[in-house]
């Protein structure tokens, strides 16, 4: 996360997170919190871990500083904060595992981090005895949840950006006719970078009957007139994620595209309104998806309503049907509703919003209309 969207020192913003975490850790009755590659790390050391062979870990107890032990040879790319976490690198001819459970003083419940590899957990499993694992999203995960006030503005700033693209694709200023789905890609993601965004983390281009495809892979498929094109894009910035998906018509769509993009649209506000603080996960996708039931869409609406972002482009909380988890300020989630007619057409309308004890708090405000071009 850039030190461009802090408000307070790194340190001390890591440190206070590490405290936070150990009182997670002893309302649990949890000893010691193991987090390898993945969010986690960065979020409580600044310290983005290379997905290697070589074991990344932090290591969280209740008495000790925490450990970060990192290879010998990555060790120059942590910014050391000597009085939040300690590094110990370790070298070619050492055992990681081995130093992991030197540093547990006897732990017996462990939270485990959810992107840590298996073959470390089973390597420790031979050097401990006695011990109960648990994931360390029970630890790390409500905090992470709820975003304070530099992270909503993080995401704030990201969102904007991705907004000047889709204004851009609505305004006809990125050509469709005659191109690939994958230069339209190679085009939105172009000008994601240009708007400000460090890293591209999808770009779906979907046209005519591949828009039926959620998540289409953009391919060789040219794209005509009279059909529409799905696209969803987002990446990161910052250290903060973007996603949104809007949709554009070439031509003259039919009375029963419009039909089914105002059934869309429809959906898509009573789920953003749907998501105040207190309510349930569950019922920001059970408001999106009555709207789409009652319009006789319902079984061409077939993914969750939404997904947590932040540091992740998907995360925790999930507004899906079965979570009764209740919203909170600061809980970033997308609000997603999409119809989709296998080998016809498919529509998607997505924003990020944020729960603010003052209402839902959009990310993305850019028309939300089926944008026509000719």
């Amino acid at each position: 996360m850039s030190g461009s969207v802090l408000t307070k020192s790194a340190g001390a913003l890591y440190a206070s997170r590490l405290a936070r975490v150990r009182q997670s850790m002893k309302s649990q009755s949890i000893d010691a919190a193991l987090l390898s590659v993945g969010h986690d790390l960065p979020y409580l050391t600044g310290y983005y871990a290379m997905p290697l062979e070589r074991l990344t870990m932090l290591v969280v107890t209740h008495d000790a500083v925490a450990a970060l032990i990192v290879p010998r040879l990555e060790a120059p790319r942590v910014t050391p904060f000597d009085d939040v976490f300690k590094v110990v690198p370790w070298g070619e001819t050492e055992n990681p595992v081995e130093i992991v459970a030197k540093q547990l003083g006897g732990a017996k419940r462990i939270a485990i981090g959810d992107q840590m590899w298996a073959r470390f957990l089973v390597e420790l499993m031979g050097f401990v005895s006695g011990v109960n694992f648990v994931r360390a999203v029970d630890v790390v995960g409500s905090m992470r949840m709820a975003k304070d006030v530099d992270e909503i503005a993080a995401l704030q700033a990201a969102g904007a950006a991705a907004d000047r693209v889709a204004t851009q694709l609505q305004a006809g200023e990125i050509k469709l006719v005659g191109r690939t789905e994958a230069q339209v890609s190679a085009d939105i993601s172009a000008r994601l970078i240009a708007e400000g965004h460090d890293v591209v983390n999808f770009a779906i281009v979907a046209a005519g009957e591949n828009a039926a495809s959620p998540h289409h892979h953009a391919g060789s498929r040219v794209i005509k007139h009279d059909e529409i094109v799905l696209c969803d894009f987002g990446g990161t910035m910052n250290g903060y994620c973007s996603d949104i998906t809007r949709c554009v018509f070439i031509g003259e769509p039919s009375r029963k595209i419009t039909s089914a993009y105002s059934v869309l649209h429809a959906a898509q506000a009573a789920g953003v309104a749907a998501g105040v603080v207190g309510a349930t996960c569950e019922s920001v996708d059970a408001a999106a998806r009555k709207v789409i039931d009652d319009a006789g869409f319902g079984d061409f609406f077939i993914h969750r309503t939404g997904h947590g972002i932040g540091m992740e482009a998907h995360e925790e909380p999930y507004m899906v049907s079965g979570n009764k988890l209740l919203i909170a300020a600061g809980h970033a989630f997308s609000v997603e509703p999409g119809i989709y007619l296998p080998g016809k057409w498919g529509m998607r309308l997505e924003d990020i919003v944020v729960a603010t004890d003052a209402g839902p708090l959009s990310m993305n405000n850019v028309d939300h209309s089926l944008a026509i071009l000719n």
